[in-house]
Order: structure tokens, then sequence, then C-alpha cells
């Protein structure tokens, strides 16, 4: 990393690491090391990062909480930033709720059904934060966030903020404008109507149970791997096609969920780039379906 940019980032205060490993920032927890992990705390320390970065030509990207991304074994020859302080936050006022893109989206569901807010019941399971929901346009059950949000807060490629509306993303199906633009989601609004805390509360619950029996939530994954080729399923793709529970090295296509693929313990990204790679020529070859990730290739050259 080149001595400016260290330099400049002690000079304005911004927290930061130098030489990181990501395999602690991936929910994988998979990934080699990248030259520097920025935690920018207020609008001043990430503009100013965004700007030293960018004034010194250095790569750089943001990350949440590191879920629907595969970072190389080779890591990130670049900057990584990871929202922190004021975007680690939520606050609930009489019409909804709002949050910092670095804030966890299964605690804001948590947090909505206990102030006694519907609309974010079907995030309880989805992991992740704020900020990477509204660029994915997350959703489960039959909802996604594109319903609910009014506005989000953004930063641009050259450090400059601004409000966007919700129709300005351009939201579909786990898609959004953002995935075509190196913005950051620094805030969301999100419009939430009350409603009975018990009932809430009891369909929050449901849904998180559900995830628990039919997900491999306690073993390291991404989430979901790939899109459903809707009306189909991905999972129900891979399973007819055979690829529950096949493994290559440390990865493998759960046998409990086969749209999820987990770190059964040392599995490389190699690995697992490799078990998508055969998921996705099996399913086109067996099912005539092109299946298309949602993972973020991160540090890989032919990516």
């Amino acid at each position: 990393m080149r001595e400016q940019v260290i330099s400049e980032l002690e000079r304005t205060g911004v927290p930061f690491t130098v030489n990181a490993p990501m395999h602690t920032y991936t929910t994988w927890k998979i990934g080699g090391r990248c030259d520097l992990i920025v935690f920018p705390r207020t609008i001043e320390e990430i503009s100013a990062a965004v700007r030293i970065l960018n004034a010194e030509a250095v790569p750089w990207m943001v990350i949440g909480k590191g879920s629907n991304m595969l970072v190389s074994d080779e890591g990130f020859r670049g900057a990584v930033l990871r929202l922190a302080g004021e975007w680690d936050t939520a606050s609930f006022n009489e019409d909804g709720v709002l949050a910092g893109g670095g804030f966890s989206l299964i605690t804001l569901s948590l947090q909505a059904a206990k102030h006694g807010f519907a609309g974010l019941e079907f995030a309880g399971g989805i992991p992740g934060t704020v900020g990477g929901a509204v660029c994915m346009n997350a959703g489960a059950h039959g909802s996604d966030v594109s319903q609910i949000l009014s506005r989000a807060f953004v930063m641009d490629e050259k450090g400059d903020a601004f409000w966007l509306k919700a129709r300005d993303l351009a939201f579909s199906y786990r898609e959004s404008v953002l995935q075509r633009k190196p913005w950051i989601v620094l805030k969301a609004l999100f419009s939430l109507s009350r409603g009975d805390r018990l009932t809430i509360a009891e369909n929050t619950k449901r849904y998180k149970e559900k995830r628990m029996r039919t997900q491999p939530l306690k073993q390291p994954s991404c989430g979901s791997v790939f899109r459903n080729p809707l009306p189909l399923f991905a999972a129900e793709i891979l399973e007819s096609c055979g690829l529950k529970g096949y493994s290559i090295g440390g990865a493998q296509i759960s046998g409990l969920h086969a749209n999820f693929i987990v770190n059964t313990g040392g599995a490389t990204a190699d690995d697992v780039r490799a078990l998508i790679r055969l998921a996705q020529a099996r399913a086109k070859q067996e099912r005539g379906v092109d299946l298309v990730t949602e993972v973020k290739f991160v540090g890989f050259s032919s990516e």
C-alpha cells in the first residue's frame, strides 16, 4: 500500500488496518489478504477515504457483513471500506426506520418487530447489511426491499453524497442500478406500517424457524449462491441434478439446501468457484437452465 495513502488516512483520523485477512470479514470464512481495510465512521471520514484512494489510484470496494462475496485465495490488491460508527445504527420514528448501510439486516428485522412495525418480517434470516440488501434488492417469503424502501442516501465514486428515491434505483428481482455503479449505500429510509406486536413477532419467528430447518445456517456460507430462475428455484434444479452433498475440497453443496455452498472446514476460494462452475454446467446440461450467481467475485483475475 502506498505510503502516501497511509499518511493521509492517519492525518484524517480514519481507522484502518493494513494487510488484513479477508477470511475474517466474509461469511464464507474464505479469502486472502487485502492491502488495506478502512472503517469510516462519519460522512467526513468516508468522503475523505474515497478521495484519498482515488487521488492515489488505489482500487477500492465496500463490504458489509461479507455475505454474497467470494474473495480469492490471493486476496484483493486494493482497499476495502467497511462501514462503522453512525453507519452501523438505526433509529425508529412514527413512520418507519432510518438505518445505516452497515447495520445488520437481521437485527433490523428483529428491532422492527419489537417496535411493532410490520414490513421487515421477511428479512429475519437474511445475512448481510442494510446497504447490501438495498443494492441487491434482498428478499424472501414474497417480499423484498423494493416494497418498503422510501429513499437511500448514497455516495458516488467521487465522494459526493445525495439522496435517491426508491424509483431512481430501478429495482427488479435481486437487481438495482447500484450493482452497476460503484456507489455506497450510507443510509436507507424504510416506510413501515404499524401492526400488532404479537402477530409481527410470530411471523418473524416463523420465518426464522423455517430458515433454521431448511438452510445450513450453522455452517459458513454466503447465503444463496444462485438467483432463482423464476418461476423455477435454483435449489430444486440442483437437487434434481443429484448435486446435494457434492463436494470439491472443503466446499460442499449443502445436503440441507442445494442453493447453499458451505465451507466444511478449510475450503479455498478455488474450491468454491469450481463447485459453482460445476453446478452451472450441470444445470445447463441436464435442465437447460443458465444459473446466474448472486455472488460477487473479488480478486479473481478471470472474473
